[in-house]
């Protein structure tokens, strides 16, 4: 590849350590190790741009805290509305300051500020699609947006094939400028045992109790409504299986789900735990793991299950499929089927043997397909193959 430093300018949209920013970091904190450990990778030069809303306040939000710690150099440009064109100059400056080799974005309002700008008239532009966290008049906005922005970049990036067919569709770029790549994971220590049971105190379960875990946030594509009537199902079909209902996040449908888990008799078996920054101790006391969306990319909280080896349940949307294998590592179901849901659950619960199985290959699918290296060194090549490219092109 050549021992040139590769200089990568990320402009993300993040205050949080959301999914989108976990991606960008793990990504440059696995091509360091890389770069450190093996001759044939390049080293990396990163740089962050990012944008904040709030008044300036001289302290830097988590993210940027979170870049900073690991010595990656972030420009913060300040904004008045999630579009405001009155950013271009900035971010015009902050782009001919670092004169990347290339520049990368990462959701909408990123791909729409660079398009506006006319950057990518000089410097190579990779856009990754992440899939919309909305759902409804929000994404058809974003949609329209994309359709606009995402047909200028040099290449687009997204998280599973079933993204990359929409993007073709609804862009008109050709399948041959999208490349699929899933999202990694960097295993951690599990929770110990105390941090288990202290949770389960805290939260009052019982140790004869068994946990059935989602996390994600509270919105309607993620279909807690759908796992909360299969609980409900589960516990009047199974009087003998004593079991809770964890769900781990937050949003704008908690009101309408802790009514529905009112309605349909299970609220004092239902634990609604709100925003949590280390779900370790989450999936420590699982028993089962249940993903409900009716839409996903490459989902992170599937990863996290897999490395903690809780048995997965989880409906077949997005790029779930391209990850587990229905009956191997994971028990697959049909979205909006709570039924089917609900007698999956079961068999988890119920079924020793398929447990073992379900972890096991999960655990290895880590990291044989999911493991930060995987995702950074064909990243890296893309890179190299759009620069090439723009420079043939001169």
């Amino acid at each position: 590849m050549g021992t040139s430093p590769l200089r990568i300018l990320s402009v993300v949209e993040a205050t949080t350590i959301n999914a989108v920013a976990k991606v960008v970091l793990e990504f440059y904190r696995a091509a360091r190790e890389l770069q450190q450990s093996t001759a044939d990778f390049p080293e990396i030069q990163g740089s962050i741009v990012t944008f904040e809303r709030r008044p300036d306040t001289g302290l830097p939000n988590a993210f940027v805290l979170a870049a900073h710690e690991q010595g990656l150099e972030t420009s913060v440009i300040p904004e008045r509305s999630r579009f405001d064109l009155s950013v271009l100059p900035a971010l015009r400056q902050v782009v001919e300051k670092h004169h990347p080799a290339i520049v990368v974005t990462h959701s909408v309002k990123s791909h729409f500020l660079l398009w506006r700008s006319h950057l990518s008239r000089r410097y190579p532009w990779v856009a990754f699609h992440h899939g919309y966290t909305t759902t409804d008049r929000k994404m058809r906005l974003y949609n329209r947006v994309d359709r606009w922005s995402l047909p200028a970049a040099g290449h687009l990036i997204t998280v599973c094939q079933a993204f990359a067919r929409e993007l073709a569709s609804s862009t008109g770029v050709s399948p041959t400028k999208i490349s699929v790549l899933h999202n990694s994971i960097r295993p951690q220590p599990p929770a110990t045992d105390d941090e288990a049971q202290a949770l389960r105190s805290r939260f009052g379960i019982a140790d004869t109790e068994r946990v059935v875990l989602a996390v994600g946030r509270l919105s309607k594509e993620k279909a807690h409504i759908d796992l909360i009537a299969a609980f409900a199902r589960l516990r009047q079909a199974n009087h003998e299986i004593n079991c809770k209902l964890i769900i781990a996040g937050e949003g704008p449908e908690r009101v309408t789900l802790e009514t529905a888990a009112e309605s349909f008799g299970c609220k004092a078996n239902v634990i609604f735990a709100g925003q949590v920054t280390d779900v370790r101790g989450f999936y420590a006391m699982a028993d089962v793991f249940v993903l409900p969306s009716h839409s996903e990319g490459s989902p992170q909280v599937l990863l996290e299950a897999m490395v903690a080896k809780v048995p997965v349940v989880a409906t077949s949307v997005g790029g779930v499929p391209e990850m587990v294998e229905h009956n191997e590592s994971a028990l697959l179901i049909s979205a909006n089927d709570p039924s089917s849901m609900s007698a999956a659950i079961l068999r988890v619960l119920t079924d020793e043997e398929l447990t073992h199985r379900l972890t096991v290959k999960a655990s290895a699918l880590v990291t044989t397909k999911f493991s930060p290296e995987k995702y950074a060194r064909p990243l890296v090549d893309i890179y190299r193959e759009v620069i090439d490219q723009r420079t043939s092109a001169k």
